[in-house]
């Protein structure tokens, strides 16, 4: 007698080419941070297609669909916008066809991440078709600003919308991998002021400039200093852009100032980063300062954070952690990858700011995240509707 897992595996597979459609329909539209719209609104015609229950734009400008209306609540995110297409020289096909050749849905976003978006859409439709479930009320989120401000979108979805589920899957691309943590990042400025002489004489001014040099040299040591973690691995802190000011080019430079990327590992905060910055800056005019997200979306609201996205894991014994391996390995009869995203998500704020337990499993290698010649499996798609229509079975159905 076919099992559960066997009827869900059977339409994901029937559903291939349904699946493969629907992203390619996301990818041939452009979707850059801010401008989603146009994308969005296919989104909520490809869930209303599905047969979701509900389907809406929020004020943020996420497409929120739900299935269900009972008293646990879960949700799958994905993100749909992208970045840009960089140079197109670098591509071999239009990053924004949508083509569908040999086994692959080829274009920007692709991986990161319209396809999870279309494995969802996908796995709402066979939790319809299947009557999956029972006590649950389940969000598919098509959230928006991920690629300029991540976490951003579930700020809001907590927040304003006062959605808090008990769990999240990020569809995040995980090369069909269950990952259960991320370093955290932080944006800062290091601010440096200096005194203005004539350049003749550069003896009676202070150069803003030497004083940034000479800090960004203890950066770099600083680097190789940070805490280290045995699963997300060490923190670090790169200097992405200096400028600098001064009354001519013929003058002392009276102003300087460094943007760091600092990445966050388990064990270091905000805090602790920006106290290792000043201890540097010390005996210099000089200050560290936290950048802040400020943006009107597409629906016309202005919203923003800080740019601190904090450090999060799940423990490999957490229950939905569990979950997702038992899921894994009922349906495809082999244990899964567990593992971490070597870039940043939306688990930011969902499980570092608000504590919400999240894992991460998506179609596609991470690697293609952000490069010419993005691409995803077909078959991954499949694997991961598969995925996430049997995760939200109950336990009481995984015992038939």
């Amino acid at each position: 007698m076919k099992t559960i897992f066997d009827q869900i595996n059977t339409l994901a597979k029937k559903y291939r080419d349904y699946t493969a459609g629907n992203l390619s329909r996301l990818v041939k539209i452009k979707s850059v941070s801010l401008h989603e719209k146009e994308v969005q609104h296919e989104l909520i015609r490809q869930m209303q297609e599905a047969g979701f229950d509900e389907v809406r734009l929020d004020g943020f400008g996420n497409v929120i669909g739900r299935i269900g209306n009972g008293k646990k609540t879960m949700a799958f995110d994905g993100h749909v916008d992208t970045v840009d297409m960089g140079n197109q020289d670098n591509w071999d096909f239009d990053p924004l066809g949508g083509e569908i050749r040999e086994g692959f849905v080829l274009g920007r976003g692709s991986v990161d991440q319209k396809g999870g978006v279309a494995a969802f859409v996908t796995a709402g439709r066979i939790i319809k078709e299947l009557g999956l479930i029972n006590d649950l009320t389940i969000y598919f989120v098509g959230s928006a600003i991920e690629e300029d401000c991540d976490g951003l979108c579930w700020k809001y979805i907590v927040e304003e919308e006062g959605i808090r589920p008990d769990m999240v899957i990020s569809t995040e691309p995980t090369n069909l991998g269950i990952y259960r943590g991320q370093r955290g990042r932080m944006e800062m400025h290091v601010s440096f002021y200096g005194v203005s002489s004539h350049g003749s004489a550069p003896e009676r001014g202070k150069n803003a400039i030497y004083m940034a040099a000479k800090t960004a040299l203890e950066i770099e040591q600083l680097n190789d200093r940070l805490k280290d973690d045995e699963f997300l691995g060490k923190g670090s802190v790169t200097i992405s852009e200096i400028i600098s000011g001064s009354p001519s080019l013929c003058a002392v430079a009276d102003y300087a100032r460094i943007h760091l990327d600092r990445r966050l590992t388990w064990g270091e905060t905000k805090e602790s980063a920006i106290q290792e910055v000043e201890a540097l800056i010390k005996d210099m005019n000089a200050k560290v300062d936290m950048l802040h997200y400020r943006e009107k979306t597409f629906t016309g609201l202005t919203y923003g954070m800080e740019k601190y996205y904090p450090t999060w894991k799940i423990p490999e014994s957490h229950e939905v952690v569990q979950k997702g391996v038992q899921t894994f390995e009922q349906l495809f009869g082999a244990k899964p990858r567990i593992d971490k995203w070597t870039f940043s998500t939306n688990g930011v704020t969902i499980n570092g700011y608000y504590g919400i337990p999240v894992i991460g499993f998506g179609p596609g290698n991470e690697i293609m995240a952000h490069a010419p010649n993005e691409k995803v499996s077909v078959d991954d798609l499949v694997k991961a509707s598969a995925f996430y229509a049997g995760f939200v079975l109950t336990d009481e159905k995984n015992n038939h």
